[in-house]
C-alpha cells in the first residue's frame, strides 16, 4: 500500500468518525430536547400546573416548551460566534455538556405540591438551558459533516446530523412509553423522571465520541488564511447580507411546525380521541425509527436532484395529506394512527434530509457556524416555538375542531415553499468561497 493509499484510508476513517460523532451527538441532544415535548404533552401539566383545568394545564405546559425554542437562536448566536473563531469541535463539547446536565436536573425537580410555583420557574430555566445547548449543537455537528465530506455527497453527509433528531425521538419516546405503562399515579410521581436522569449516561457516551474527532480541515485552512488579515466579527458578516438568514429561516420553519405537530398535538389529539396512550407513543416511536433511514435517503437524493425541489415536494405532500392524517389520528385504531405517523415522517424527511446542507451552503466558512446556526434556530423558533401552544388554543377555541389547526399549518407551509423558491440552488456551491 502506497503512502497515498494510507492517507486516503485515514481520511475515510476520519470521515466515518465525524459522521458517527455528528449522528450520535445529535441523537443525544435531540433525545434530551424532544423528550421534553413528550413530557409536556403528558406529564408537566398535572405535575407542575396541577391547580389548573387539564386543558389549561396542557397549554401552560406547552408555554414552558416554547421557552426552549426562544433560547435556541441565542445559543446559535453565542456558540456560532465562538465556533467560527475558536473551532467547531470545542463548541460541540460545550453544547453537549450543557444539554446533558440540564436534562438530568429536570428529572430532579420536585413537583408543584412541594415547591409551589418555584418548580415551574426552575423548569423554565432548565428548558432555556436546553435551548441554548441545542442552538449551538446543530450548527457545529452539521458543519463538521459538511466540511469533512466531498462536494458530491454533502447532502448525504450532513443528513447524518438530522438523522439524529428522529433517532433521539425514538429513544426518548420509547423510554417515556415504557414508563407510561406504570399506574398513572406512579408514572406522574417518579416514572417520567427516569428518562431524564438517563441523560447522564448519554452525556458520558457523547463526550467520549466527540473527543475522538479532528477539527474541520476547511475551517483550519480559513483560519490560517485569515491569520494575516484583521478578523471580522461573524455576526457582522452574516447580517451584512441578511437575505440568506431570512430565506433559510422562513424556508425551513414549516418543517419544524409540522414536526412538532406530530410530536405534541397529534399525540395529545389521538389520545383525546380514544387511542391508548402507550400505543400512540410506540406508533410515533416506530415512525420516527423509519424516518432515520428516509432522512438519509432524502439527503442523498438531494445530491442528485438539488435541495430545493426535494424540500418543496415534502412540504406540499405533507399539507396535501394532512386531512386524512387527522382522520387516522382520530380513529382510535392503532394501525391507522401508525399509518398517519409513518406518512407524516416520510414526507418531512424530504424536507429534513437536505435541510442541513441547504442551510449551511448559504454561508462562507468564516461565518458559517454563526449563519447556519442562526438560520436554523430562527426556523425552529418561527416554526415550532409557539406551534403547540397555538394549535392547542385553536383546537380548544374551535370546540375541539381540527379545521383551524389544518388551516394554520397550511399557511405556514405556504410561507416556506415561497421562501425556498426564492433561494438559489446550493448543491454545487464552492464551500471555500464567502457567501454572496
Amino acid at each position: 500500500m502506497t503512502a497515498a493509499d494510507i492517507a486516503a484510508a485515514q481520511d475515510r476513517q476520519q470521515i466515518r468518525k465525524v459522521l458517527l460523532s455528528s449522528y450520535l451527538g445529535s441523537t443525544i441532544e435531540f433525545y434530551d430536547f424532544l423528550l421534553y415535548s413528550t413530557a409536556a404533552s403528558l406529564v408537566f401539566g398535572p405535575v407542575f400546573f396541577s391547580g389548573l383545568d387539564p386543558l389549561a394545564a396542557t397549554v401552560a405546559s406547552f408555554g414552558t416548551f416554547a421557552a426552549g425554542y426562544v433560547a435556541r437562536p441565542l445559543g446559535g448566536l453565542v456558540m456560532g460566534h465562538f465556533g467560527d473563531r475558536l473551532g467547531r469541535k470545542r463548541m460541540l463539547v460545550w453544547s453537549m455538556t450543557i444539554m446533558g446536565l440540564a436534562s438530568f436536573l429536570i428529572g430532579l425537580i420536585p413537583p408543584a405540591s412541594v415547591l409551589g410555583s418555584s418548580a415551574a420557574i426552575i423548569l423554565v430555566l432548565l428548558r432555556i438551558a436546553q435551548g441554548v445547548a441545542v442552538g449551538g449543537e446543530w450548527g457545529g455537528a452539521a458543519l463538521m459533516a459538511l466540511e469533512h465530506s466531498g462536494a458530491t455527497r454533502r447532502g448525504f453527509a450532513t443528513s447524518f446530523t438530522n438523522a439524529g433528531a428522529p433517532s433521539g425521538t425514538v429513544l426518548g419516546t420509547l423510554m417515556m412509553g415504557l414508563f407510561s405503562a406504570l399506574p398513572r399515579e406512579e408514572f406522574l410521581a417518579w416514572g417520567w423522571r427516569i428518562p431524564f436522569l438517563f441523560s447522564a449516561l448519554l452525556l458520558l457516551l457523547g463526550l467520549f465520541v466527540r473527543a475522538r474527532v479532528s477539527e474541520s480541515p476547511i475551517f483550519q485552512a480559513a483560519m490560517a488564511k485569515q491569520a494575516t488579515t484583521k478578523p471580522t466579527v461573524p455576526i457582522v458578516q452574516v447580517l451584512r447580507r441578511p437575505k440568506n438568514v431570512l430565506l433559510t429561516a422562513f424556508g425551513s420553519c414549516a418543517m419544524f411546525a409540522l414536526q412538532v405537530t406530530m410530536a405534541t398535538f397529534a399525540i395529545t389529539y389521538a389520545v383525546d380521541q380514544g387511542a391508548d396512550q402507550q400505543t400512540v407513543l410506540f406508533c410515533f416511536a416506530f415512525a420516527s425509527f423509519t424516518q432515520i433511514f428516509t432522512v438519509l435517503g432524502c439527503g442523498r437524493l438531494s445530491d442528485s436532484l438539488g435541495r430545493r425541489p426535494v424540500m418543496i415536494s415534502g412540504i406540499v405532500l405533507f399539507i396535501a395529506l394532512l386531512y386524512p392524517m387527522m382522520q387516522w389520528w382520530a380513529s382510535g385504531d392503532g394501525l391507522l394512527v401508525l399509518l398517519a405517523f409513518v406518512v407524516g415522517t416520510t414526507m418531512l424527511s424530504l424536507v429534513y434530509g437536505p435541510m442541513a446542507a441547504f442551510i449551511s451552503e448559504q454561508f462562507g466558512t468564516t461565518a458559517r457556524y454563526t449563519g447556519a446556526s442562526l438560520g436554523y434556530q430562527l426556523a425552529t423558533l418561527l416554526g415550532a416555538g409557539l406551534t403547540p401552544l397555538i394549535l392547542t388554543s385553536l383546537y380548544a377555541a374551535g370546540g375541539r375542531d381540527v379545521a383551524p389547526v389544518m388551516w394554520f399549518l397550511g399557511f405556514v407551509g405556504l410561507i416556506s415553499v415561497v421562501a425556498i423558491a426564492c433561494t438559489r440552488e446550493s448543491k454545487d456551491n464552492e464551500l471555500t468561497r464567502e457567501s454572496d
